[in-house]
């Protein structure tokens, strides 16, 4: 049985604003900025979905991912975050794999997302994971930060 659970919760939800909180300070120090988002970051106005992965033992939040549409058969996936001391354990795979069972049940056969040039474990989760590399797309067509994966769902 895995160590977690994963919970669907409100976008402002504060166990979920603190891990993407948590998220954004580790991003402003890789890229040594706070400026490293192409395009309106996610909202509770068009967030469809929001996951949040909780230690079965201890309670704490430990994960996060959300589902932003982005057409009638496509969505976005945003925030995928795992606590530095909860990687490697496969919670983020679960997250994953949860947006991803989401998103089917949405009629959504095609999951896009953008990660960035100083995340190559990043990178390399979402590759192993069955995401292709694709050109930029959307709002980070241009930007030189930005790596953009997609995987087409059966």
């Amino acid at each position: 049985m895995e160590r977690w659970t994963i919970e669907v919760r409100p976008w402002d939800d504060p166990v979920g604003t603190e891990l993407r909180q948590k998220q954004r300070e580790e991003l402003d120090s890789r890229y040594g900025t706070g400026d490293h988002e192409p395009g309106p970051p996610p909202s509770a106005a068009d967030v469809d979905l929001f996951l949040v992965a909780v230690d079965r033992d201890t309670g704490e939040a430990i994960s996060c991912g959300a589902l932003r549409r982005l057409g009638p058969s496509s969505a976005e996936i945003k925030r995928m975050y795992v606590v530095p001391g909860m990687r490697g354990t496969g919670v983020a795979t679960s997250v994953l794999r949860e947006l991803e069972k989401a998103a089917v049940e949405q009629g959504w056969r095609t999951l896009r997302l953008e990660t960035g040039t100083e995340q190559p474990d990043a990178q390399r989760f979402y590759r192993r994971e069955g995401y292709r590399e694709i050109p930029l797309f959307g709002n980070y067509i241009g930007s030189d930060l930005s790596v953009c994966y997609e995987r087409e769902l059966y």
